[in-house]
């Protein structure tokens, strides 16, 4: 464990996927820490989250004297501080495939992100999609089946049991539920039946939870 308890630096439950991935796999993976809440798309949001991140933007993590301010440097930061919490798979092929899954979230389905922003307690759904976020929807559902059938028969995750790429994917779940509930053509069921599992999590629930918490503080 790290010397000094971890702090998070998050925005609204509601809507930043990006503090979401971090929180998850830290809660999922039991290592403690505290959480700073920034309201988010308020006047003064950037200079709040200026006093913890160089970058003005959530996630941070603090460590001591050590700021990490992206989500997926911080997943790879807290895979290297605790191997004991196996937030990659084991295997090297496996972990590879993992770290690609989660890096083609990181840097890509820009147009589902656009046109599909996450807001984890509305239900939303959209009656037709532009076929560009369509696209986007068909190479995500494809990525979880191949993985899924690859690499997933010991448990319910993509590469069974729960990691680093889960936490990246969530919030796409999530965006899937509000906006895209009915997958429809896209899907053989392996689609429905992950986003089940993530939203059966219990630390996924308590982020929903804090969501709510959230919205009604704010009037």
């Amino acid at each position: 464990m790290a010397a000094n308890r971890y702090r998070l630096v998050i925005g609204n439950k509601n809507w930043s996927s990006w503090s979401l991935r971090p929180w998850l796999a830290m809660r999922r993976a039991g290592l403690p820490f505290d959480e700073i809440n920034v309201r988010l798309r308020l006047p003064d949001s950037k200079t709040e989250i200026l006093k913890h991140s160089p970058s003005g933007m959530v996630p941070t993590l603090i460590d001591g004297d050590l700021a990490i301010w992206d989500s997926l440097a911080i997943l790879e930061y807290l895979a290297e501080r605790h191997p004991e919490a196996e937030l990659w798979p084991r295997e090297a092929s496996a972990r590879a495939i993992a770290r690609s899954a989660a890096a083609e979230m990181h840097s890509g389905f820009a147009l589902l992100r656009q046109h599909c922003s996450m807001e984890i307690l509305a239900r939303s759904p959209l009656e037709t999609l532009p076929p560009e976020v369509a696209a986007n929807v068909e190479r995500i559902v494809a990525l979880w089946r191949g993985c899924r059938a690859k690499f997933g028969k010991g448990g319910p995750f993509l590469f069974g049991r729960f990691s680093n790429v889960d936490a990246m994917y969530a919030p796409v779940a999530a965006r899937f539920r509000t906006y895209i509930p009915d997958l429809g053509n896209y899907d053989d069921g392996t689609a429905k039946a992950y986003a089940d599992t993530i939203f059966a999590m219990p630390e996924m629930q308590a982020w929903e939870e804090g969501a709510r918490a959230e919205t009604a503080a704010s009037g």
